[in-house]
């Protein structure tokens, strides 16, 4: 199945371009989908951009506080709240599927019972999820290099979550820019694990630019593996361009258009 592409439309806006035609010319190198990072002021007025030029909205934050997260019992009434609103929204939009975070590792706790209170959480809002067929994706984030001390850091930590849901709407964003710094393996590690996978994010390692020859990675061979596969979902990119950001996207879309 051919890689289906997103952009975190954010990092790839030139200062002089509009969204119109930033969405205008993703749509027009093959690009099939944007992502937001929240529901903001500017959030209809994305949503309307991206159906204007036929993009499908891949992916948005569920809740707030990435390191204020799930593994703390305290924050579930709230991030219940936040979550079955994010999927009202997403189900009324398309959008198959919410970022979730497990948040910082707390000293109290132990790994194991760090594991249960995250799937506890997303537990109680699974049947909505299920209900309105929309995905909560638990994202996968690096503790070494950009989020010190986030818990869900490894992706069986990750998988020991969503195993304990049992919902079909409890998935990973595996984001293999993040996996690549804590554990590296990637190939093997998606084709074990792609039914748990919900989203995929991108960035070259090290320095979560471009997926070019400076970096560590084969992204082609990376993502023909994931068109191997039965994911049916969104590769989306989250790197920071380092020189012109339409060109950038050009490259990254042929380098990606595996299948």
């Amino acid at each position: 199945m051919r890689i289906q592409q997103s952009i975190c439309y954010p990092l790839f806006k030139p200062q002089e371009m509009s969204f119109e035609v930033l969405f205008k010319t993703a749509a027009e190198i093959g690009y099939a989908a944007v992502e937001l990072w929240g529901r903001g002021d500017d959030f209809k007025n994305i949503m309307a951009l991206a159906k204007k030029h036929r993009l499908a909205v891949a992916s948005m934050i569920g809740h707030t506080s990435l390191p204020d997260g799930l593994n703390k019992r305290s924050n579930h009434d709230r991030i219940e709240d936040e979550l079955k609103t994010s999927i009202d929204l997403a189900a009324q939009h398309h959008i198959p599927g919410l970022i979730c975070f497990s948040g910082n590792r707390q000293p109290y706790m132990s790994e194991e019972e760090a594991i249960a209170a995250v799937a506890d959480g997303l537990r109680r809002v699974a049947p909505y999820a299920e209900k309105k067929g929309v995905n909560l994706n638990l994202e996968l984030l690096n503790s070494k290099v950009n989020h010190p001390g986030y818990q869900c850091d490894h992706t069986l930590w990750g998988v020991a979550v969503c195993e304990r849901v049992r919902s079909p709407r409890v998935k990973l964003l595996y984001d293999i820019y993040h996996m690549q710094i804590m554990e590296g393996d990637v190939i093997r590690t998606i084709r074990e694990h792609i039914r748990w996978i919900g989203h995929f994010h991108t960035a070259g390692n090290p320095g979560r630019n471009d997926m070019d020859d400076t970096q560590e990675m084969n992204y082609a061979g990376i993502c023909k593996a994931i068109a191997a596969t039965n994911y049916d979902l969104y590769v989306g990119h989250e790197f920071k361009p380092k020189g012109d950001p339409i060109a950038s996207l050009r490259q990254t879309y042929e380098l990606c258009n595996q299948g």
